[in-house]
């Protein structure tokens, strides 16, 4: 349900980094990893499905946004995830 403005006590903007602000040049990273970076949550954090879930629903859109910065190795197994780097 909608709360009114007043009743927060403080207001930010909605800011989002860019891939380069997060990610490392020389590093390969799975979209769980991409995810908790991009929150300020270590990149090997271990976090409960519903978090996890919660940080894919921000980092997927964020990604997608950003392809053109973006390079994709595939996964060493088939039910490993892939790997997502800085171009």
């Amino acid at each position: 349900m909608p709360r009114p403005k007043s009743e927060f006590d403080e207001l930010r903007t909605l800011e989002f980094r860019t891939p380069r602000e997060v990610l490392d040049d020389d590093q390969m990273y799975t979209i769980y990893e991409v995810a908790r970076l991009l929150q300020g949550v270590d990149a090997d954090a271990s976090l409960d499905v519903e978090t996890e879930n919660v940080l894919l629903d921000w980092a997927i859109p964020w990604m997608m946004n950003h392809t053109d910065e973006f390079v994709f190795a595939e996964p060493q197994a088939d039910d490993e995830p892939g790997y997502y780097g800085l171009k």
